[in-house]
């Protein structure tokens, strides 16, 4: 798939961005531009401008600065890719296809999705009916406005084996049946699967329907009932409201995640609209880095019960090895016996808000739980105590997260057992050796040294330029780089921020899109800003690495692999060395304060560590010129 900048061009001119906004914000005339509230902060005058003849936005406030694209991504929550398909469709222009097979892969699914919206449609249809007045009223018994049950989509299904299969005949039988509508046991007829039921449209990150949730109206199992796995939806891979919800986590920094549509549905009433829900299901790895991706710690919000606290575990079992510097969860407990809407309902939003208030932070909530298991009185309930929170602590992947998790359980079992340590006589720091037998004193450490001002701020200072380059100027010639290293690459602190935009560009566009190469790549940044310096860091030459150099002769395939395995490497030296030398001044600091042989030992580990991905570095540079 190669989308030219002429094609995007031609996108943007078809596209009126002032209506294009205007269908989330509320925006006003002013001369040949429109202004509005900035989505992007809160603010009470309008600094906000639209130019529909120049087809941007920009914020005196805040700065934010984009097209129709930009608009799609930053605010809607899309990826580039799927910014562009929506747009595309609304301009009725064809978004170039990968190959045969992907297209005819997206008309299948583009058939299948026509399926979802007309039944969804139906199923409007028939809850404005007057076969849909007992579920209006259970809607209205629930305190469900009108307004939300449009926004949401709310739906009726008939107690009828037929109905939406004769609804919905200009399908083929076997299309009704794939997209999850009909049943097909053995050699019976297919028939309806939701039969008797309030019918909740699940739509994907495009909004777009893709499969429903159906609520039995009366007695009857399951009380909930979702539509199958299909082409269109993996219930492992959706969130409900997440079309919703991105944009609104935009303007919370939360996301709350809670246990099912009815709830997230209860929340929107009450005027939250940042919540998510899995589907029927405990949250999957898919769906926790969905998550991620929209802010670092979630709020996992569950039902007091015993039920809503298993499934809370169950998720925090399936995040711990996942867990990364600045990701992690956080669990807000319901009163016992509520659920979300009956919170709002009893004490309001403000109400919500205070019980999100007080989440416990990951590290809180299995320490409280692993207590709270059994008793203490023993040592070998003391040691099964230890084992367990331990356990947890192992099972993180992320060495450093790791330690500090190991760390907090261990301050904690002390705090909790009271441990006693024998007092010793308090040690003088860098005194002169003693006479032999007259005693021992701490000698200072000729190894050991203050550390410098600039391993201590390195954390905030980021990458140094020339390592930037190098490494931009690498994933500008092999662009498969930045999807297989993505997480790592968004860890970076890059100073310059003309650099960091470039890099955040290059993931914004390659995330959303497989296959690309340099030129490709090379294509969509030239409309932007960020193209020239694209352009110098390509035809750099005092950048000594295998991935800076171009590719000739016989050689060219080897070449390209080592280019690659280097580049590589070379982004996990540049991610791991920041942290390494933060902590390594972090132990220097502790070991001058302590001088006990432990913090030693520390803090000579993190130095080798550190010089060791020095020569990583140096060997990596040497690599460039065999």
């Amino acid at each position: 798939m190669t989308l030219t900048p002429q094609w995007l061009d031609e996108l943007r001119s078809r596209i009126t961005l002032s209506t294009l906004i205007g269908r989330t914000v509320k925006v006003t005339r002013a001369g040949r531009e429109y202004k509005a509230c900035c989505p992007f902060h809160n603010e009470k005058t309008p600094s906000f401008t639209i130019n529909d003849e120049k087809g941007f936005y920009h914020c005196f406030g805040c700065s934010a600065h984009g097209d129709a694209i930009r608009w799609m991504t930053d605010q809607r929550g899309l990826s580039f890719m799927d910014a562009v398909k929506e747009l595309a469709a609304e301009a009725g222009m064809e978004v170039p296809a990968a190959d045969p097979r992907a297209a005819k892969k997206a008309e299948e699914q583009a058939s299948l999705r026509d399926v979802t919206q007309a039944a969804a449609d139906w199923f409007t249809q028939q809850l404005g009916s007057s076969n849909g007045a007992p579920a209006r009223e259970y809607l209205a018994k629930r305190g469900i406005s009108d307004a939300t049950r449009k926004a949401f989509g709310f739906g009726l299904a008939p107690d009828s084996r037929s109905a939406l299969k004769e609804a919905l005949k200009k399908f083929p039988t076997a299309m009704l049946v794939e997209a999850g509508m009909l049943i097909a046991v053995d050699d019976k007829e297919p028939y309806d699967r939701f039969r008797g039921r309030l019918m909740i449209p699940i739509r994907d990150a495009r909004g777009r329907v893709i499969a429903f949730g159906g609520r039995i109206l009366g007695d009857g199992e399951p009380k909930y009932l979702n539509s199958p796995d299909t082409p269109l939806f993996d219930k492992g891979r959706t969130l409900y409201n997440l079309d919703k919800a991105s944009p609104a986590s935009r303007q919370t920094n939360r996301i709350v995640v809670v246990e099912g549509y009815m709830d997230v549905i209860a929340l929107a009433e009450a005027g939250i609209a940042d919540a998510v829900a899995p589907l029927g299901t405990a949250l999957t790895e898919n769906q926790l880095g969905m998550i991620w991706r929209m802010v670092p710690v979630p709020v996992l919000c569950f039902d007091g019960d015993s039920a809503g606290q298993k499934a809370a575990m169950r998720a925090a079992m399936r995040a711990l090895p996942l867990l990364r510097p600045g990701f992690s969860l956080a669990f807000a407990t319901l009163p016992a016996g509520q659920d979300p809407d009956d919170l709002v309902r009893a004490r309001g939003a403000a109400g919500f808000a205070e019980i999100l208030e007080d989440a416990q932070p990951l590290v809180e909530r299995l320490w409280a739980h692993e207590v709270a298991a059994g008793p203490l009185a023993t040592p070998e309930e003391r040691a099964a105590l230890k084992t367990r929170l331990l356990a947890h602590a192992d099972a993180i992947e992320d060495a450093d997260v790791r330690h500090h998790y190991r760390e907090a359980f261990r301050e904690r079992l002390d705090a909790l057992f009271a441990r006693r340590r024998p007092e010793r006589a308090p040690r003088v720091p860098w005194a002169p050796s003693a006479p032999r037998g007259a005693g021992r004193r701490f000698a200072p450490d000729p190894r050991l040294q203050h550390p410098a001002d600039e391993t201590r701020s390195i954390g905030q200072a980021g990458i140094a330029a020339p390592l930037v380059a190098a490494l931009i100027g690498g994933l500008l010639r092999y662009p498969e780089a930045l999807r297989r290293n993505e997480e790592a690459l968004t860890r970076l602190a890059v100073p310059d921020s003309a650099d960091a935009e470039l890099l955040g560009a290059m993931l914004d566009i390659v995330i959303g899109q497989e296959g690309l190469d340099c030129e490709g790549l090379l294509a969509i940044l030239e409309p932007m800003k960020v193209y020239n310096r694209a352009t110098t860091l390509l035809r750099a030459d005092g950048i000594h690495f295998s991935f800076n150099r171009r590719l000739e002769g016989d050689k060219a395939d080897a070449m390209r692999e080592t280019a690659l395995r280097d580049l590589d490497e070379y982004i996990g030296v540049l991610v791991t060395q920041p942290e390494i030398r933060t902590r390594l001044a972090e132990a220097t600091a502790d070991y001058m304060r302590s001088m006990d042989e432990e913090g030693h030992a520390r803090q000579q580990r993190l130095r080798a560590m550190d010089e060791d991905l020095n020569r990583r570095l140096a060997a990596l540079s040497d690599s460039s010129q065999n």
